[in-house]
């Protein structure tokens, strides 16, 4: 009867013995596969960091540069007075030129968006005007600009600098 109680146990220990190794040989298998995940994860986040530079850099650049072409534009505007004063005879041509410029100069920024914001005769808008100087006048509505003693622009949708006016307040 001992026989067979010895017997059980040893086959139960070999049952065990066999599971163990399995469950060696797949613990093993998994800790290879953190180690692969590990490792890949790493990559991903030093191929992320490098993007992430190379991503700061291209934004520099593109801070750095980004006036790029309307300084090209104005290059031209420079040499055109650079000639004008080179070329430059008599008050006339003077004239002539400064006007050339003017309006070559004037193109450019009205092609680039900047508008001149309305004044005289407009209502007071604070968004768009600065009222440095009021002023009772009976010509004038109340609130009505009555003079523009500073020009403001607007680029695109954005005011960049608003007009100071004198501003009609009646009591």
């Amino acid at each position: 009867m001992a026989k067979p109680k010895k017997e059980k146990s040893k086959k139960e220990l070999e049952k065990c013995t066999r599971k163990l190794k399995e469950l060696q040989k797949e613990l093993s298998k998994k800790e290879d596969e953190i180690e692969e995940y590990i490792s890949h994860l790493q990559r991903l986040q030093a191929d992320f960091e490098n993007y992430k530079k190379q991503r700061e850099k291209q934004e520099t650049q593109i801070i750095e540069y980004a006036n790029e072409k309307l300084i090209l534009k104005l290059v031209d505007v420079l040499e055109d007075m650079e000639r004008a004063i080179a070329n430059c005879n008599s008050p006339k041509d003077f004239e002539d030129g400064l006007n050339l410029i003017y309006r070559k100069f004037n193109n450019i920024l009205e092609k680039e968006g900047l508008q001149r914001i309305p004044t005289t005769g407009e209502k007071f808008d604070p968004f768009k005007h600065e009222a440095i100087q009021i002023e009772k006048n009976e010509k004038y509505k109340n609130g009505e600009i009555i003079e523009e003693i500073s020009r403001g622009y607007m680029l695109k949708d954005k005011i960049i600098k608003p007009s100071l006016v004198k501003v009609c307040k009646k009591d």
